[in-house]
Order: C-alpha cells, then structure tokens, then sequence
C-alpha cells in the first residue's frame, strides 16, 4: 500500500483527497490544524486517516513525512521549504501547488542526488497554464513554427448567474491571498518594449479583452512574465504576458484600495475601538461623520461614482465596528470581504484561462491561435477553483505512484512525460481547452 501525505485540509483540497482514495492500493493521511476539517475530507473511506498536526509540531512532521511516499504540501507557500528538507531526509517524494521559491529551487540537486522528484507548481495557475501552453508551443515548434507573441490570462470568477455584487467578484480561494497579490509589482514585454510596473500601477495598467461567451473581461499583469521567455523557449516573441481575469469595475477600485493604504499589515492597536468610519477617515485624515463625501472629493472622483458606491456596500464608511484581530487594515478589510463577497449555497465559480498565440512558419505563413478553458463549479459540490489546482497535483501523485513520472529534482509540469498524461486525464473529467486557429 502506498501512503500519501496532505498536508492542509483548506479550500482547494477535497477534490485531490477524494481522488486519491478512488485510487487503488493507496492510503491518504491528512494532517490539519483542524482535525475535523480533515475528517470531513475522508467522510469514513477506510482507506484515509485524520491528524491534527501543525508545522510546529516538528516530530510529529517529521514522523508524518517518513511514514510516506509522497508528501503533498497544500500549505502556504513559506511552509514548503521546511516539508522538503524533511522530504529530503527521509527521501520522500514532495508536490505543491505553489510556484518555485529560489530556496526551493537550490534543492534540485539534493533532490536528484536522493532521486526525488520535488514537482511544483503543479496546480491552476501556475500549473494547467504552463502545461496547456507548452502543448501549443511545442506543437508550433514541430511543424517548424516559431511563437512571436505569446499572452496569457487566468482569473477565477463568479459564474454569470451568481455574479451578483458591486465588485464583480467572490472568494474561491484564501481571501487575505487575493488581497496580497495586489501588492505585486509586474513585469512583461509588450511589442518589444520591455514594461516594468510598480506596485502603485498594477491596477492602472488595465486592459479589456472579449472573451468568447463571456463578453468583456477586464486584465491586469500577474508578476514578472520574462521569466518564461527562458522557461517556455520564447526567444522570438515579442509579446510575453501573463495576467489576471477580473469583471469590470474591479481594477479602479483595487488601484484606490492600494494606494489608500487599505492592504497595510503594520499592527495599529487603536482600531481596536473603531468604527469603519473612523479607519477610512484615518487613511484619509478626514472628519468620520463627512467620510464618504471626503473619500470622493479625496479621490477626485463624484459621490455618485462606482467606486464610491463599492466602499459603501461594503461598509468602510459605516458606524460598524471594525474587525480588528489582528488589528490591522488588511485582516480587518480580509475580514469584512470575506462575508461580504463569499459564495451562496448552490452558487457557482467559474475558471477562465486564455491562451493566445501568434506564430510564424516557413514560407511566411502566420497564424493567430486562441487556446480557450472555461470551467464551473459543481451546485453545492466542489468548486471549479478547488477542482482545478488541486486534481492537476493529484493526478502527478498517481503517476509518480505508478513510476510512470520518474523525473527527479526540483520541476514544474512543462516537458511533455508529465503535461500529456495530465492533460489528457484532466480532459476526460470536462476540463479542456477549446483551440481556434485564425490565418493572418
């Protein structure tokens, strides 16, 4: 019997447990800080196990990590470089969702010395977005085609039907993660120019893109996108973007909400006794019983307007208490976000992730390829989110399991012995790419 260990029993995890108990001759150990949040992952299979541990718990890891073939760490990023050196150690194979940390990568050694595989960045984004564009890249390549441009956008978002509140948006995944990522800066290659943004920008550089049967989505970077010029061969594009799917409204607002200092984490113990009013009126030095007209004169902007009317629904100039353990803005903002924007009973997520290329071939030929995913989630089952990070990393478990994937060192899903398997399984459960190929 071969024994997997999860570790973190949070939103996205159900789909690979229950998947990995559908497996033959496989036993799934779940350790969580909540012990019931895993047993309800396991819902009685015999052939799963509940344990309340944390990553502080050092020998209780550690006894966890040698117990097992493959250690799959659904944890936050920071906590994946103390699992691999435990990996290490009892030489255990180790897969994450997350992408590659420098730490992380300067195991890759280790790791083949000990002939583990450490495969990362195994889930959505990254993941199905590497694997899905290296099989049209290496596709081109092999009818002696070359790609000169090269976008990609990915964003999870309420389903049409359930899209139902001012900011277009609800939460999938870990609300404060959605938050953070708004403080990253960008970096891409735009028709040759080479596009450094910083922080304060990221929601400036907005663009609008018509999705097919969706309509007009809006697109801000996701982080430095020249790293794949290397990693996905692209040394003739001249356009290279990676970015984020969101509904419109979205990126004005998120742009104030940044530069208001709504995303600080320092600690401020007096908000333990404040009102919203009195926080926003805080960020804005302003009187708390004129905030909303303040907040639009502050921002230039009528009280009338969208990102106005978005603050409001969400309280931020309310007399309510302000959520303050800790007490920071951003947990605090977390906090109000997460109840306000959080998915219904029966309602629907939905995964969007669009690929498009522009390729060259001998003779002058050039083509314009769309390469289209768009998933839903389940009425009162798992999520499109849950379903697509996390069966892309069960399925690499399986073929790790069965020798079929017998790569070692640190790795990413983009050679064709792991992306055609798990793509090829991932179609069989619906979740595939539509392909429109367009001569220019």
């Amino acid at each position: 019997m071969k024994k997997v260990l999860v570790l973190g029993a949070g939103l996205v995890s159900r789909p690979l447990v229950r998947y990995l108990l559908d497996q033959p001759e496989t036993e799934v150990i779940i350790a969580s800080r909540t012990v019931s949040k895993a047993e309800a992952l396991i819902e009685g299979h015999p052939k799963g196990r509940a344990v309340a541990a944390t990553v502080q718990e050092k020998e209780k890891l550690e006894t966890l990590v040698r117990e097992c073939d493959v250690a799959i760490s659904l944890l936050p990023w920071t906590y994946h470089l103390q699992v691999a050196e435990l990996c290490l150690q009892h030489k255990t194979h180790m897969v994450t969702t997350s992408y590659v940390s420098p730490a992380m990568r300067a195991l890759d050694q280790p790791a083949r010395d000990q002939g583990l595989l450490f495969l990362n960045e195994i889930g959505l984004d990254p993941g199905i977005d590497h694997m899905s564009a290296m099989k049209m890249i290496h596709a081109i390549e092999k009818q002696g085609g070359k790609v000169t441009s090269f976008e990609s956008v990915c964003g999870g978002l309420p389903a049409p039907e359930a899209n139902d509140n001012p900011f277009g948006y609800k939460f999938s995944w870990s609300p404060r993660g959605v938050l953070l990522a708004g403080r990253n800066s960008a970096h891409f290659l735009k028709n040759g120019q080479d596009m450094q943004i910083e922080n304060k920008d990221l929601f400036r550089t907005v663009s609008i893109k018509e999705v097919e049967g969706l309509g007009k989505l809006e697109v801000y970077p996701n982080r430095d996108s020249m790293l794949y010029q290397e990693l996905y061969g692209l040394k003739d594009a001249r356009t290279i973007f990676r970015g984020t799917f969101r509904n419109l409204g979205w990126c004005e607002t998120l742009e104030k909400i940044v530069n208001l200092g709504f995303l600080n984490d320092g600690e401020r113990p007096e908000m333990l006794d404040w009102t919203w009013a009195q926080l926003t009126a805080s960020l804005i030095n302003a009187n708390p019983h004129e905030v909303k007209a303040a907040m639009a004169k502050h921002l230039g902007i009528p009280e009338s307007h969208g990102i106005i009317a978005r603050f409001e629904w969400l309280g931020l100039f309310s007399g309510e208490k302000v959520p303050s353990n800790p007490p920071t803005v951003l947990d605090a903002l977390t906090h109000v976000m997460e109840h306000k924007m959080a998915y219904q009973p029966g309602e629907r997520d939905m995964i969007v992730l669009q690929h498009e290329f522009m390729a060259e071939y001998a003779g002058g030929r050039k083509e314009s390829i769309t390469s289209l995913l768009v998933d839903y989630g389940i009425p009162h089952g798992d999520t499109s989110m849950a379903r697509t990070v996390s069966l892309p990393a069960a399925i690499a478990v399986k073929l790790m399991l069965q020798g079929q994937i017998t790569l070692t060192g640190v790795q990413i899903p983009v050679m064709p012995a792991i992306y055609e398997p798990v793509l090829d399984e991932l179609e069989s459960m619906k979740i595939k790419f539509v392909d429109r190929v367009r001569p220019l």
